[in-house]
This record gives structure tokens, C-alpha cells and sequence, in this order.
């Protein structure tokens, strides 16, 4: 498993895909199944974290944009 501190938001959102295709398979494992749920839980984390952090940044480039004065 990879450090989720490196993840980048791009690479938790495919390995969320692919963990999703896994889950879709007919064949699925099911003693990995809790394993990549599990996983997936984490990396959605992940992805919230990024997009919280993203949002933050822009409302501090946004908020420092001269305002309309009409």
C-alpha cells in the first residue's frame, strides 16, 4: 500500500477505479473483498482531503482578487 500522504488525487481516483471493476467482476474474491473495501474507504479520504485542500487554496486566490467597486 502506498503512502497517502504521495497520493495524488489523480492516482486515488484510478486506483478507486480499478478497485470498483474489481468489486463489479463476476468472479470477485471474496476474502479480499473487506481487503479493497477497506482500501477504498482509505483512498476516498484521500480524495476528500485533496479537494478540501484545493478548495482552500483557491478561496485564498480568489479572496485576495480586487473586488468589483460599482
Amino acid at each position: 500500500m502506498a503512502n497517502d500522504d504521495d497520493t495524488s488525487y489523480a492516482n486515488a481516483l484510478a486506483e478507486l477505479d480499478a478497485i470498483l471493476s474489481d468489486l463489479e467482476a463476476a468472479d470477485v474474491d471474496v476474502d479480499r473483498l473487506a481487503e479493497r473495501v477497506t482500501r477504498a474507504a482509505e483512498l476516498i479520504t484521500v480524495c476528500r482531503e485533496r479537494i478540501s485542500a484545493a478548495q482552500l487554496r483557491i478561496d485564498e486566490v480568489v479572496g485576495g482578487l480586487p473586488g468589483d467597486e460599482d
